[in-house]
Parts: structure tokens; sequence; C-alpha cells
């Protein structure tokens, strides 16, 4: 697919819109003055794939722990502020690569937060979602809808671009799918800045990833994304791998290990369902690292039906037999195993 040509933005030591990569971000549930839990997450987000973090900034300490957080990971850092400019500006003394603000939320003390991102040249997303349109936006349209939300975020990127800079992120969110995926698709028309994207509040680790997947996935299919966050409630790597898949699936990123499975029938006499989860865990951090540039299937099937024919394209397989499995590469068989053998073969063929 195209994408839509939108302005280069650099945030740390990456880049975000025109031709670079989409980016994957996740945020931060931890308290960032808890400076080790919030590393800890950060590293192993950035084991498993996430080019960029957000820590909220709800308070002064918060703020101050930025640069110890900075001093012990390697992707760059966002600052989310809300009402209180003073906490942006703190967060930029202290490190921050990028913040996060709804204009709308900031009754004073924008231009201050514009001076002091001009001065370190660090980007700024204008982020603006249904739950925090202004009154006069809200009483216009009687309820959030996507113009309103576009008409939002247009005026506050002007009050941006009114104190001469335009190092900005937009991003417009909404919990509701197709209101959002209109609302990017409205926005991408009227602006050419970098657009981050995602649905807001999606919900729990099953529910939030299905209605992320068809929102991004509509959104992402139009050329429109430069940065994805899938939101869900639980662990934020879970957040990263649904972001990888997406993006791989729809051929926007390529490489990284994929499973193909199948659904099993009564023909099954291996147990392939607790065989394919068995494998998809043991796949480490760095085993994926190894293959990050590479694209890598392996096939996990029930039965000779669904075997070497079918996932021939497949880098390694088993296909399963009476409590044994043939183990095959690019269709070929190269041996037959016992099934509770094949997790750890599968896993040591691959490490």
């Amino acid at each position: 697919m195209k994408r839509t040509e939108t302005k280069k933005v650099k945030v740390g030591n990456i880049s975000i819109g025109a031709s670079s990569d989409v980016v994957i971000q996740s945020m931060c549930n931890t308290k960032t003055v808890d400076v080790d839990a919030t590393v800890n997450q950060i590293n192993s987000l950035s084991q498993n794939g996430c080019d960029l973090v957000r820590v909220s900034v709800p308070d002064e300490d918060s703020a101050l722990a930025i640069s110890k957080i900075k001093e012990k990971i390697n992707i760059p850092l966002v600052a989310d502020i809300h009402f209180d400019y003073k906490l942006a500006l703190l967060s930029i003394k202290h490190g921050a690569d990028k913040i996060r603000i709804n204009p709308g939320n900031i009754t004073k003390g924008l231009d201050e937060i514009v001076k002091s991102c001009k001065d370190k040249n660090i980007p700024i997303r204008v982020g603006v979602n249904s739950g925090s349109l202004e009154k006069d936006i809200l009483e216009k349209y009687g309820m959030p809808t996507s113009e309103a939300l576009v008409e939002s975020a247009l005026n506050n990127i002007r009050k941006i671009e009114d104190l001469n800079y335009d190092n900005i992120v937009v991003s417009i969110k909404s919990s509701e799918v197709m209101l959002c995926v209109n609302a990017y698709k409205l926005l991408s028309t009227k602006t050419n800045y970098p657009l981050h994207i995602g649905i807001t509040e999606s919900g729990t680790i099953w529910s939030g990833n299905i209605k992320s997947s068809i929102g991004l996935s509509l959104i992402l299919n139009e050329g429109i994304g430069d940065t994805i966050r899938v939101s869900l409630t639980g662990d934020p790597v879970e957040e990263v791998k649904t972001a990888k898949l997406i993006l791989k699936t729809l051929g926007i990123r390529k490489g990284g290990i994929e499973i193909v499975s199948c659904p099993t029938c009564s023909r099954t006499n291996i147990d392939i369902i607790k065989i394919a989860n068995e494998i998809e865990q043991a796949i480490t951090p760095d085993i994926r690292k190894k293959f990050e540039n590479t694209n890598y299937k392996i096939a996990v099937m029930g039965c000779a039906v669904n075997g070497p024919g079918e996932a021939r394209d497949c880098d390694i397989g088993i296909a399963g037999g009476n409590k044994e499995a043939l183990l095959f590469k690019k269709g070929e068989i190269i041996s037959k195993i016992s099934e509770d053998k094949i997790v750890e073969t599968i896993i040591n063929y691959i490490s």
C-alpha cells in the first residue's frame, strides 16, 4: 500500500513520518517515580520490539525521575502531560525526548512549553480525544464526532504554529472504532504532520486486541499512520506484540517469526493446541531478535491433509500423526519425532 506523505520529525534517535518505518509505541503502567520498575518495564518493551515509550507525569517527582530513567534505557522517552504546563517544562529540562499534551487541557503556559521545546528541538504531540473536547466544539457538534475531533486538532495545531513552531505529531483518538477511523481519514486530508494512531481505551487483552486490530488495520490500509499504539488493559508488552503482528500482517513491516497453525479436527491425534501455544511461549525475545529482519514461518499442522503440502512455504514445521509428527522443511520431510519432543525440537532448530 502507498503511505500518505507526511513531514519528518525526529524523536531522540528515531524518525517519525516521511519514508520512515511505522513506529511502534507503548506506555508504561508503572508509577513513573518508581524508577527501577519503570526502567524494567521499558527495557522489556524494548526487547519485544517497542521503538518509543511514554510515561505519565502527574506530579513534580515524576518529572524529576525522567533523567534517572533515561540513564538506563535505550529508546526515546515521551512525557505525557495534562493540565500543569510546569510539569512539561520540568520534563523537558530532565531529558524528555518528546512532549505529549492536549492543548485544550493547558489553560496557560503553552507559549512557555513551545519555547522550551524549540530550544531543545523536542517534538510536541498534540493529543486530542473524544473525552476531552473543548466546550465550544462539543456545543457546536452536540457530541463527539469525527469532524469535532479534527476541528479540535487543527485548532490546537494552529495555536502552536502561531508560536512559530512546527515540530509536531498529531493524534485524535476515540474508543469508538469507526468514529476514530473516519476522523483519521478526514485529518489526513487536512494536514501533513505525522499521525500517531490508536483506538484509545480499547479494553482488555482479548476485546482490546480485536477492536484495535480492526480499527488500526482500516486506518493503516488507507496509507495513514506514522506511529501506532495498541491500547490494552494489561501488560504493555502485549500491546507491542499485537502492533508488530498488525504491521506484519498488512505487509507494512517485514521480518519476524510467524506461526502458522491449523484449527484442528477429529483427524488430529496430537495436542496441536497445546503444542502451538508452547512453541509460541518458548520463543524468547533473543530468538525473535535473531529473525527481526527475516520473514520466518513455523507450521504446526494436525495431520497430512494440512501438512507438508499446504505449508510447503514454511521454513520449518510439523504435521501430526499418531502420537508423533513429521518434521519438514520447505515441504521436504526431514524426520519423524515423538509428540513429547516436538516443542523442544522446533525451538532447538531455530535457536
